[in-house]
C-alpha cells in the first residue's frame, strides 16, 4: 500500500492497538486514524500526526465515521482484560460481538481493501487445556468448539464473520489468535492487567513497602506462552499482507511455555529480590495450560515471535517500575 493510504486502527487507546499505530508511524505511513471510546487523556499512547477519534465502535454510525476513506482497517477494539476480568464480566465480553459485526460491515461498505481482526487463544477448545503440560494448540484445535465462556465464544463467532465476508462478499479479511501479549504501555493495575504486568507490579510494590510478600492466583503450576509486543505488531503486519492467509485464523504467539511460578522467577531475577509467595487457590486462573503451535505461521511467513521472555519481561518491569514511581510521586499515569 502507498504510504499515504489511510490505515484505521480501533482500540488505539489501549495496549496492542496503540503500539500498532506507533509501529505504522515508524514505518513511514503518513495517514493514520486511531479510534477508541476512552477520552484521549486515558490513552496509553497518542501518536503525533495520527487523527485520534474518541467514539464507541459498538455503534454502527460511529463505525461508518471511523472507516471513511480507509484502505486498511485493523479492528482491535474489545471489552477485555486479564483472567480476573474475563471470568467475571462474561456479558461485557460477549457484547464485543457488536464491535466486529458493525466494523466489518462498515469497512466493507467503505471499500476497505484489507480488514484485520484480533482474535484470541481463548477461542480454543478448553477440553484440550486441562493440564499444565499441554500439547501446543494448532489452528484446527478450535473445533469441535468449546471456547472459554464469554470472551472466547465472542472471538470464535467474530472469526466466522471474517471468513464469511471473504467467502460471500470477496472482502480480504485476516485473523490472528493472540497468545498473551505483554510489554510496555500495557495495563498494569486496576483489574484488567494480565499475568506478566500484574506480577511485575506486585513485586515492585512488595519491594517498595518492604513486605517482600506477594499473592499468586492459583497454585503457580498454570502454564502459558507470552508474546512480547514488538513481535505482536510485526506479526499483525505480516499476516495482513500475506495473500495465503486470507480469512484463515493463525496463531500469533510465542511457543516458549512458562508456568506462573517460572514467570515469578523471571520477575524476581529482574528485581534482584526474592518474594514470599502466597497462593490464592480460589482465584480466577483460567485453563491449566495453553501454548502456541507455530508450525503453520512458520510455513507461511518463515517467521514466528521469538523475543525471549527473559528479555521482554525485563523491559516490561522497567516500564512498570517507572509508572509506579511516577504515581507515587503524584504524577498522572495510565494504568
Amino acid at each position: 500500500m502507498n504510504k499515504d493510504g489511510l490505515i484505521v486502527v480501533t482500540g488505539a487507546g489501549g495496549f496492542i492497538a496503540g503500539s500498532l499505530v506507533r509501529y505504522f508511524k515508524d514505518k513511514g505511513f503518513t495517514n493514520l486514524r486511531a479510534v477508541d471510546k476512552k477520552p484521549l487523556y486515558e490513552w496509553y499512547q497518542v501518536v503525533e500526526g495520527a487523527e485520534s477519534l474518541c467514539m464507541d465502535v459498538s455503534e454502527y454510525e460511529n463505525c461508518v465515521r471511523a472507516v471513511e476513506g480507509a484502505k486498511e482497517v485493523y479492528n482491535l477494539a474489545a471489552d477485555m482484560g486479564g483472567m480476573g476480568f474475563i471470568e467475571n464480566n462474561r456479558v461485557d465480553c460477549l457484547r464485543s460481538i457488536l464491535i466486529n459485526t458493525h466494523m466489518i460491515e462498515a469497512a466493507y461498505n467503505a471499500g476497505a481493501e484489507r480488514y484485520f481482526f484480533s482474535s484470541s487463544a481463548c477461542a480454543y477448545n478448553t477440553d484440550l487445556q486441562k493440564s499444565p503440560d499441554v500439547v501446543a494448540l494448532k489452528e484446527s484445535d478450535a473445533y469441535p468448539a468449546m471456547a472459554e465462556r464469554g470472551y472466547g465464544w465472542e472471538k470464535l463467532l467474530s472469526e466466522m464473520f471474517c471468513e464469511e465476508y471473504w467467502a460471500e462478499k470477496g472482502m480480504k479479511t485476516f485473523i490472528a489468535r493472540f497468545h498473551n501479549v505483554y510489554g510496555p504501555f500495557g495495563t498494569w493495575d486496576g483489574g484488567r492487567e494480565k499475568a506478566p504486568a500484574a506480577l511485575c507490579r506486585k513485586v515492585i510494590q512488595a519491594v517498595d513497602d518492604g513486605s517482600k510478600e506477594m499473592e499468586i492466583w492459583g497454585d503457580g503450576s498454570q502454564t502459558r506462552s507470552y508474546m512480547y509486543i514488538d513481535d505482536c505488531v510485526k506479526g499483525i503486519d505480516m499476516i495482513t499482507h500475506c495473500e495465503e492467509l486470507i480469512a484463515t485464523p493463525v496463531n500469533l504467539g510465542s511457543s516458549e511455555l512458562i508456568s506462573v511460578n517460572e514467570l515469578v522467577d523471571h520477575v524476581e531475577s529482574v528485581a534482584g529480590e526474592k518474594m514470599k509467595r502466597n497462593y490464592k487457590l480460589d482465584a480466577p486462573k483460567g485453563v491449566a495450560g495453553r501454548n502456541s503451535d507455530n508450525t503453520f505461521i512458520k510455513s507461511k511467513l518463515d517467521w514466528e515471535p521469538s523475543t525471549p521472555f527473559s528479555e521482554g519481561v525485563a523491559k516490561t518491569y522497567t516500564w512498570i517500575s517507572k509508572q509506579y514511581s511516577d504515581r507515587k510521586a503524584g504524577k498522572r499515569t495510565v494504568s
